[in-house]
């Protein structure tokens, strides 16, 4: 991705949240001057990647699929001195694009819709050699437990939410002419770097072309303390 496009995205959510009334802490307004000048005290942003989030999937075509996320508390599997056993996004689907079909090893996660735009996912159950089951899924949402076929459209209205289970293949879009979509995340610790199965091979994080000045640095793009 160019730096221009996911500057360009960084800001779009941040109308985004504020036209929605949700607040972030202020280490998300730090300019990358400005993180220059913060010292261990900030460790936890570092080591657990919180912050910004803008990817591509690594295949240079963000408008059909990519996703733009926050990761605002996350504890770290990989470092005993963090306990937090839970992590937080909010997260911004744009009209057009797609979360690419996934599913996670260990992280079970609820997904809230806390905009004003249905959010559509397919579901299936990973399967032999994990791959999708053409079969049923069994879908928790908001206290109600019932079934569905695999594939089939669940559409979360504006706070509504889906609870999702480690082994369960998810995807979803948004609802069309109505903008883009606030997406909430409650999870277990989140850990990018080993728990997704994508579908598809895909990478999580984009190859970023420096074509201006960053307006924000990305959760993978902190200075280290000198």
């Amino acid at each position: 991705m160019k730096r221009s496009e996911i500057n360009r995205v960084i800001r779009k959510f941040e109308i985004l949240l504020e036209s929605n009334q949700f607040y972030v802490p202020p280490f998300l307004g730090f300019s990358p001057e400005e993180w220059k000048t913060k010292g261990c005290e900030y460790d936890e942003i570092r080591d657990n990647f919180l912050g910004w989030d803008v990817t591509d999937y690594g295949m240079g075509r963000y408008e059909e699929l990519g996703l733009a996320l926050i990761t605002l508390r996350n504890g770290n599997v990989h470092n005993k001195k963090y306990t937090k056993t839970y992590a937080e996004k909010i997260i911004m689907l744009e009209e057009g694009q797609e979360s690419p079909m996934h599913f996670h090893w260990r992280k079970m996660e609820d997904i809230i819709n806390r905009g004003k735009v249905n959010v559509i996912f397919k579901l299936y159950h990973a399967g032999l050699n994990e791959m999708p089951e053409e079969s049923y899924v069994k879908i928790f949402r908001d206290g109600r437990t019932y079934m569905v076929k695999a594939g089939e459209e669940v559409v979360l209205k504006p706070g509504e939410s889906l609870t999702l289970y480690p082994g369960c293949y998810h995807g979803f879009t948004i609802e069309q002419g109505k903008g883009p979509a606030l997406i909430g995340e409650i999870s277990m610790c989140n850990d990018d770097n080993e728990d997704n199965r994508f579908l598809e091979k895909l990478g999580r994080f984009p190859t970023i072309e420096e074509d201006e000045e960053p307006y924000r640095l990305l959760c993978t793009e902190y200075p280290q303390i000198v």
